[in-house]
């Protein structure tokens, strides 16, 4: 049951005027926390957002996609080195976790967490969707949530009931544009022809490249929604909130 839920997932933007119990959302976490972690230390954590003023108040840092405020239940996850730091001072231990190599443990922690907990959700009948824009105003929602040093927010997702009828899945690419046996074996130009073939040639995108007054679909991902200054804007933004959280010297 749990692999045909993953096989036949799809991104829920759309969810019923119906709450998620505590009991559930709890039974979810514990299910979630089994997850592998670094050396069992759990460096992470998870904010719970319920209240309609506060989703209110992260919903443009998550340029106000209208599932931020409808979804029943908005979670935060983050990596979190925090709780282990003042548990080692309490015990007269030395925790050099104040560095990059701690941020990238508490992260690969927290996408692991959050991963479990959406296919426990899913398998629960409740549909999820990730933001990427957690990382784009990190520094908004460090404030918003009193996020303290050695925290830093990673990805958030909405969770809820989903409203009928569900979305039909998106296209992958095949998994020959994934899938390395023994070595990486480089891309030349006659294989990502073939690997991304069917994504250009689908009608939806074919659309999406009109609609946008582009040549290629690949433009429109370049020149429209993730552009180079944008990139660059954001990835100054995040280094300054590993610098201000205590991640980076």
């Amino acid at each position: 049951m749990l692999l045909e839920s993953m096989k036949n997932r799809r991104s829920i933007r759309q969810y019923m005027k119906k709450d998620i119990s505590e009991l559930l959302l709890n039974e979810l976490f514990e299910i979630a926390s089994r997850a592998s972690n670094t050396g069992n230390m759990q460096l992470y954590s998870v904010v719970v957002t319920r209240d309609r003023a506060s989703k209110e108040k992260q919903a443009p840092f998550h340029f106000n996609q209208k599932m931020v405020t409808e979804a029943p239940v908005l979670l935060t996850f983050c990596a979190d080195a925090n709780r282990f730091v003042k548990w080692a001072e309490q015990r007269d231990a030395d925790a050099g976790f104040d560095n990059m190599q701690t941020f990238l443990a508490a992260t690969i922690d927290a996408m692991l967490f959050a991963q479990a907990f959406c296919d426990a959700a899913e398998a629960k009948g409740l549909g999820i969707c990730y933001l990427g824009t957690t990382a784009y105003n990190a520094d908004k929602i460090i404030e918003a949530l009193s996020l303290p040093r050695l925290v830093v927010p990673i990805v958030s997702v909405t969770v809820g009931y989903p409203v009928e009828p569900i979305p039909e899945q998106v296209e992958r690419l095949p998994l020959g544009a994934i899938v390395h046996n023994e070595v990486y074996v480089d891309f030349v130009p006659t294989v990502i022809d073939s690997l991304y073939k069917e994504k250009e040639d689908l009608e939806a995108n074919m659309q999406y490249v009109k609609e946008n007054k582009k040549e290629t679909l690949a433009q429109v991902f370049t020149d429209i929604r993730y552009t180079r200054k944008n990139n660059e804007y954001f990835s100054d933004v995040f280094l300054q909130v590993l610098r201000d959280q205590g991640f980076l010297k």
